[in-house]
């Protein structure tokens, strides 16, 4: 899994999305966008109908949902957003298989590349878990936020 990290992000697809003043100081808080990206592959002989998209948020942004993109090579193939409960769990599910009248369609087959959005508050107990997060060697955090940040 890899995961890209900028203090402010301008993402012309999600601009829409979010509004202008959650890229800027809100209160001593600064809320930015997390960007995770991870492989996702179905394969030929699948008999699950459904696939989902599941994670925690840490010191998730309130009223900001997930955004979550089904890449095939660099081709879009499915967009969602989904809401984030207020301890920051937010699950997807989406067909990945139907099966109608006997007959099967697959609607997902193959590799995948889905990009997870999340608004986060760039505050010290987020601060403290992307250090952790750097430190484990799991992520591979911008070296600017930490820099801006003296961390």
């Amino acid at each position: 899994m890899v995961t890209r990290l900028g203090a402010i992000l301008t993402l012309a697809a999600l601009a829409s999305l979010f509004p202008a003043s959650s890229f800027a100081e809100t209160g001593g808080d600064i809320l930015l966008i997390q960007e995770t990206v991870i492989p996702m592959s179905i394969p030929s002989d699948n008999r699950l109908p459904w696939g989902f998209v599941e994670g925690n948020i840490q010191s998730h942004a309130a009223d900001y949902p997930v955004v979550i993109q089904i890449y095939q090579g660099n081709s879009p193939v499915h967009f969602a957003q989904v809401q984030v409960s207020e301890d920051g769990h937010y699950e997807y599910r989406f067909r990945v298989l139907d099966v109608t009248d006997k007959q099967t369609t697959k609607i997902f087959e193959g590799d995948y590349t889905v990009k997870i959005f999340k608004v986060v508050h760039l505050d010290s107990d987020y601060l403290d878990y992307l250090v952790g997060q750097k430190n484990s060697g799991m992520f591979d955090i911008g070296i600017d936020v930490l820099r801006n940040y003296d961390l």
